[in-house]
């Protein structure tokens, strides 16, 4: 929205119901968040002062996605597609939404992954215009300045990322700003987040991606990225900005380095409203998918052993809400950490090695395991052999990594093995799904972090379920931010994976599914919201939502109510000339 253009007006429930126009002519169209271009009624176009500046037929929202669509599907790559629809939300973020809602699985890929990927990649070659705040050590003393000049715009959800872990890319330098662009137009999509409440932020440090720093055409600070105390510094310059600004806003930490990831979650807990996605809604999506495996093996989690290959940060965060639910069903701290196995590029993590701190709190003593006897016996294969494996979590990178041997020696622990291959892109997939129902006769239940098709094993359609962490931030959100919590407990993450588990239906699970279909992404969302609004009122850390005057009070009745009267939906709203 640009400054002093226009004004929100919100109803009870914090949701805007009329836009208070001040620009006028022309200069609607510079804002996407009042623009509607074709859709300006004709009283609006008298009002407005659109009077000849538009064609004189006046064409309905439907109608607008319909044209829209028919123009995103001429493209041939989905690259473009992406350009072409990141091209319309800068125009006119109403249509871009009610676009991607007419068929939310469909663009979801092409406005998150895996396409995204390939628009971090091609950012700076590709730029057409400004989207979100780049902070970098040549203006981070301005930040504070810079975020007010957002506070007209209520911002509700900040997603922000320093663009060193990308997906199973890595260091995108300035890039990494598509990411945070992504997921943000899911929060609105499943959250109901209006786009307006939103702020995508790129703490640009630096990068030590050659290929960018060589690139005449990259946009980014053009230095290494600067560590130790000065990236410390740094950081905490920002949350001391963002928290003076907006100290009721959420923000979500996205796609640090593995390190950094835990360090700056644990850090700010209580400084700021914030959780770690790549940490805490990886481990939530793959505990939903756990807990839908259960239902259909009929076993309890402490009768399984956990095996995740990739000691990164969605590693470990999986590593984290699995013994949160070990212990949450009664299993000793201990005994429950004793069941989870953990192997980084090295092999099985023990206590014996050198070791990060994030990595130190999964490592196996090695004394307790009496099948531990040689070097190799910490590969996988054997890993999943001696160890007794039932549950196979893959976050490598590494394609191929879960073999036909490694796959059919989980059948000597379990007749329902449990295989997720988890990393992103498709490309990086530990294992194909096709591979996995033929190697085990049908009788694996496969989660994976890509998109694919169903697959067809004997005669049978098997569902194919995508542990995308948009089953679960969005609606942790919203369940934040309507509660009024001022922190995102670990316990918020183990009510979403239950409440997305339970989005399975009876059909879902005959066809093997293990987590809902993305089309019910808005309903998943609501019911995510509920667990996490009603986990905080256990927890005793709910306050007064700050964003709306009806208060939930303590009643999830009334919780309810305020989650779903919140939303804002892809609709042209009220514009009131000032």
């Amino acid at each position: 929205m640009s400054e002093n253009s226009a004004m929100f007006k919100y109803d009870e429930y914090g949701n805007t119901r009329e836009i208070y126009v001040y620009a006028s002519g022309l200069s609607l169209h510079s804002d996407p968040f009042i623009n509607r271009g074709t859709a300006f009624t004709i009283d609006e176009r008298q009002r407005l002062g659109l009077v000849a500046m538009l064609p004189p037929a006046v064409r309905s929202l439907e109608e607008q996605v319909e044209n829209s669509r028919v123009k995103v599907e001429a493209k041939d790559l989905d690259i473009d597609r992406f350009v072409y629809i990141r091209s319309l939300f800068d125009r006119n973020v109403t249509l871009a939404h009610a676009l991607i809602k007419s068929d939310i699985s469909r663009y979801m890929s092409i406005i998150y992954t895996p396409t995204v990927g390939h628009a971090c990649q091609q950012y700076s070659s590709m730029f057409r215009s400004a989207n979100g705040l780049h902070f970098h050590p040549g203006n981070i003393d301005q930040a504070e300045n810079v975020l007010r000049r957002f506070q007209q715009r209520d911002i509700r959800v900040a997603v922000v990322t320093d663009n060193q872990g990308i997906l199973g890319l890595g260091d995108q330098g300035a890039g990494g700003i598509a990411i945070c662009l992504g997921k943000l137009m899911l929060y609105t999509q499943g959250a109901g987040i209006a786009p307006w409440h939103c702020l995508p932020i790129s703490l640009d440090v630096g990068t030590n991606n050659e290929a960018l720093l060589n690139d005449h055409e990259y946009l980014g600070w053009r230095h290494k990225r600067i560590a130790g105390d000065q990236y410390i510094d740094f950081i905490q310059r920002f949350a001391r900005a963002f928290r003076n600004v907006f100290p009721n806003a959420l923000c979500q930490w996205e796609d640090f380095s593995k390190q950094n990831a835990f360090a700056i979650r644990d850090t700010f807990l209580h400084d700021l409203i914030s959780f770690n996605d790549d940490i805490q809604g990886t481990g939530a999506v793959a505990l939903a998918a756990i807990y839908t495996a259960m239902r259909i093996k009929q076993e309890s989690l402490a009768e399984q052993k956990f095996l995740i290959h990739g000691a990164g940060a969605g590693g470990i965060g999986i590593a984290e809400q699995i013994l949160i639910a070990l212990c949450a069903e009664g299993v000793p701290a201990e005994e429950a950490r004793q069941q989870i196995f953990t192997l980084d590029s090295r092999g099985l993590i023990t206590a014996d090695q050198d070791l990060l701190p994030y990595k130190q709190k999964f490592a196996q003593d090695p004394a307790a395991l009496d099948w531990l006897q040689e070097e190799e016996d910490k590969q996988l294969e054997n890993v999943v052999k001696k160890a007794g494996i039932t549950v196979l979590i893959g976050t490598s990178g590494q394609p191929g990594c879960f073999s036909r041997e490694i796959v059919r020696s989980l059948l000597e622990h379990t007749d329902r093995p449990v295989v997720m291959p988890l990393s992103n892109p498709t490309n990086h997939a530990e294992a194909v799904p096709a591979d996995i129902y033929n190697w085990t006769s049908g009788r694996a239940l496969i989660g994976t972090g890509s998109p694919f098709p169903d697959v067809v094993y004997e005669g049978r359609a098997f569902s194919v379920a995508q542990a995308n962490n948009v089953f679960v931030f969005p609606g942790v959100g919203l369940g934040t931010l309507t509660s009024g919590s001022r922190a995102v407990l670990p316990a918020f993450f183990t009510a979403a994976a239950e409440a997305v588990s339970s989005c399975v239906t009876l059909t879902d699970l005959q066809n093997g599914a293990l987590l809902p279909p993305v089309t019910e992404l808005a309903d998943v969302s609501l019911k995510v919201a509920q667990a996490v609004g009603e986990a905080a009122i256990a927890a005793q850390v709910s306050r007064p939502c700050a964003f709306s005057s009806f208060q939930h009070n303590n009643d999830p009745i009334r919780l309810q109510r305020l989650i779903r009267h919140f939303q804002w939906h892809p609709n042209y709203l009220p514009l009131v000339a000032m």
